[in-house]
């Protein structure tokens, strides 16, 4: 039976590769959850767990043909630039962010195109699909990185066909947002945290593993 959390908790969402190595990690304040459907919050300066190449550049310093190809690391990093609310739903291949700028102005929504890999006890799982959509609080939308998305197919990360079923996901929900359907009718896009809610913490043990040499890849 998938683990249901309470408001308030922290849990993680841990990005793998299809080779089942650890990529980033989020921790991620409840918001609401049904054992299915997690609604969460990480707020901006909530330390993470990033990826860089092993030479400490950023991943996007490496050539695109080379990029999916190239080793990776986890790194201390921090969230940083905006603030989100997550929408995870286990039966559905993406996560919807609502975005927020330092003031708290909501500037927009971020369909991350994801593969789920299920719940453990404290994380969700997921395989980040590299395509993904933007979309402005008019609700006017483009694909973001489609470029990226093929990259990682030639080289061997994503298959043929889970670029399909990615971006048909990506066409569903461009169908919600043209249409004003949750979640792109308004809700959550007033939210504020809590005055007294702490900043999401990831576990010691999870800091710990990052001189683990079996997460280079």
């Amino acid at each position: 039976m998938s683990p249901v959390w309470t408001p308030g908790e922290t849990v993680l969402t841990r990005f793998t590769r299809t080779d089942d190595s650890l990529g980033v990690v989020h921790p991620l304040r409840v918001l609401a959850d049904d054992g299915n459907q997690l609604l969460a919050w990480l707020p901006q300066d909530t330390p993470i767990i990033g990826s860089r190449l092993p030479d400490g550049r950023s991943i996007r310093d490496e050539p695109l043909a080379n990029r999916f190809r190239a080793g990776r690391v986890q790194v201390r990093d921090t969230w940083h630039g905006t603030s989100t609310v997550r929408l995870i739903d286990e039966d559905y291949w993406s996560s919807v962010w609502w975005f927020f700028a330092e003031d708290g102005k909501f500037t927009g929504w971020y369909v991350n195109l994801e593969i789920p890999r299920g719940r453990t006890e404290d994380a969700v799982w997921r395989i980040d699909g590299a395509l993904d959509v933007h979309i402005e609080p008019s609700r006017r939308w483009w694909w973001k990185d489609e470029d990226e998305a093929d990259a990682s197919v030639a080289a061997g990360r994503l298959t043929e066909d889970q670029l399909a079923r990615l971006r048909a996901e990506g066409e569903r929900m461009i169908g919600l947002a043209e249409s004003g359907l949750f979640p792109f009718d308004g809700s959550w896009c007033d939210f504020r945290p809590g005055p007294d809610w702490p900043t999401p913490a990831l576990p010691a043990e999870e800091w710990a593993a990052l001189a683990d040499p079996a997460k280079y890849t």
